[in-house]
């Protein structure tokens, strides 16, 4: 869970991380004697909860989607996104080690499954040939994304004048992109890092480079898909008295009329980045609006659309889901109540934590 954490925290997808992390908890289950479908579990743990939508500064996509529409950044309501995490990440540990204790206590091991002799003689002669990376330079890249992107959001891009911008752009609002360039520039500046440090080490940097373009595709043309989707829905006749029907389910409250329309939409589209897309693309504005009557800031409207958006997001159709267990070689029978408990049951709790804490006291 740890190291899923680190790497998604750092900026790594979530989708390379369950590839990454795979073979290691393997080995890690199989010495323990834990059983192996408690694996899918401990990966979504570390990748699709407290780093994907609770830590502030966390590079998901998710975190950056509201950024144009509320004028914040990915450190929005960084107090409460701190609690939040913390209950995700004790929630779901907690549940996984209870599972593990009566697992043991009713003598359930690792098992014996078809995948436990994939590893290949090429493999291990690969793996002998590789030159190891110094820990600090291995954490460096991930260290540069959180600390560049503060750097950037509160002192490089709020000292700078961008009045000539706005003369000859009048349509640029900067509030509104400087996050979003914030976190583009921790980026590309972690990667950059990550190669010149390593140049004479490289076996073939053309390949990695290409792997990593691959993996980014499919998170952007989802995302670029899901918005389109949510175009054609936004411009259908029905969907006004959807509209109207969440906007006002607490008009005194927006947040509670937030969380359910982002968990509603994730969950039909079995994505939190294309339920939080669609929701905001559609609603954003009206949002942003009821917040401001209501005197509730952009900052902690921004953290609970997030958090919600991690909701009902991993129900059995979820794409992220299918891939795990696909990865783990197992079925959602074997897995998916585990899944659903520290993916749901800790976010949602989390969720309704800093509802009632931001509602009370606003946004930290």
């Amino acid at each position: 869970m740890l190291a899923c954490g680190i790497l998604t925290y750092g900026g790594v997808s979530l989708f390379v991380v369950a590839f990454a992390i795979y073979p290691i908890a393997k080995d890690l289950f199989r010495s323990a004697d834990i059983p192996k479908r408690l694996i899918p579990a401990t990966i979504a743990l570390g990748s699709f909860t407290f780093t994907m939508t609770a830590l502030p500064g966390t590079p998901a996509i998710q975190n950056a989607i509201p950024i144009p529409y509320y004028g914040t950044n990915v450190f929005a309501a960084p107090g409460l996104g701190l609690i939040a995490g913390a209950i995700m990440f004790l929630g779901g540990l907690w549940w996984l080690r209870g599972r593990a204790a009566h697992a043991h206590a009713v003598g359930e091991g690792y098992g014996t499954h078809e995948d436990d002799s994939d590893a290949s003689a090429a493999d291990a002669g690969q793996e002998g040939a590789l030159s190891v990376m110094p820990l600090p330079l291995a954490l460096l890249p991930l260290v540069l994304v959180i600390g560049i992107n503060a750097l950037f959001t509160y002192v490089v891009f709020p000292g700078m004048d961008t009045s000539q911008v706005l003369k000859h752009f009048p349509e640029l609002e900067p509030s509104k992109i400087t996050g979003l360039w914030a976190l583009i520039i921790a980026l590309a500046i972690a990667c950059t890092t990550l190669i010149l440090s390593r140049l004479g080490h490289w076996t073939d940097l053309r390949a990695s480079v290409n792997k990593g373009v691959f993996g980014f595709m499919l998170p952007l043309f989802n995302t670029a898909s899901e918005v389109g989707y949510g175009a054609v829905i936004a411009g259908l006749a029905g969907f006004t008295i959807i509209r109207d029907a969440v906007l006002n389910v607490t008009p005194g409250n927006p947040l509670i009329s937030e969380a359910i329309a982002m968990n509603v939409l994730a969950g039909i589209t079995g994505s939190s980045s294309g339920g939080l897309s669609i929701a905001l693309q559609t609603l954003g504005a009206d949002y942003l609006r009821m917040a401001q009557e209501a005197g509730i800031s952009p900052e902690l409207m921004h953290r609970v659309a997030v958090l919600a958006a991690g909701g009902f997001d991993t129900l059995p159709h979820c794409g992220a889901i299918i891939t795990l267990l696909a990865i783990c070689k197992l079925t959602h029978r074997q897995s998916y109540l585990n899944i659903a408990a520290v993916t749901m049951g800790a976010p949602m709790l989390a969720l309704v934590v800093v509802i009632a804490l931001g509602t009370m006291f606003g946004s930290f």
